[in-house]
């Protein structure tokens, strides 16, 4: 079953995501995250935006979020997405499942881009990203080192099927101002 993540899930939450800073590069954190600073990282989010949970037999075995892309009022519309599963439970379609229902609420929401930043090598995200509808729209060389090694982030982004964006006459008006004042 999906659901919005709640703090008591922080723990779970914890012990997936620290399985991938410790044994992998898909995640650029080097040191775990404890419990309550995941619960931080949780209100944080969902202050905005969804924070999901795949429950299996009451046990919380994925997670997927998103979040904002960057902190400009322009860039409202576009989130990075992140999703982590329990390594016993990869391979199972749990990830295309927690995908499809996160980009169903972003829609609700108005969000227009989804970005998913990818650590390469990595096929088994880019393939889920790929099989969603997401298109590679860049790399970057060299961005991160971890285990003594240079990485590459590669970034695929989705075009969500919202409505127009509708901005309010009041929001344009001020952009106008904005725009007359500068140029």
């Amino acid at each position: 079953m999906i659901r919005n993540a709640s703090i008591d899930d922080s723990a779970a939450i914890s012990d997936i995501y620290n399985h991938y800073v410790l044994n992998t590069i898909v995640t650029f954190e080097e040191e775990t995250v404890s419990p309550i600073q995941m619960v931080k990282r949780l209100l944080d989010v969902q202050s905005r935006h969804p924070w999901l949970v795949y429950e299996l037999e009451g046990k919380v075995v994925g997670y997927a979020y998103a979040n904002a892309w960057k902190p400009r009022s322009a860039y409202r519309h576009t989130v990075e997405s992140s999703m982590y599963l329990d390594p016993e439970y990869t391979g199972r379609g749990i990830g295309k499942i927690l995908y499809s229902e996160l980009i169903k609420r972003l829609e609700a929401l108005n969000i227009h881009c989804m970005i998913g930043g990818i650590a390469l090598p990595n096929e088994i995200s880019i393939r889920l990203h790929e099989s969603m509808g997401f298109k590679k729209t860049g790399q970057l060389t060299e961005v991160g080192m971890k285990f003594g090694k240079w990485i590459d982030v590669g970034y695929w982004n989705l075009l969500l099927a919202t409505r127009q964006v509708h901005e309010s006459a009041s929001h344009n008006e001020e952009v106008r101002r904005h725009a007359e004042y500068y140029y």
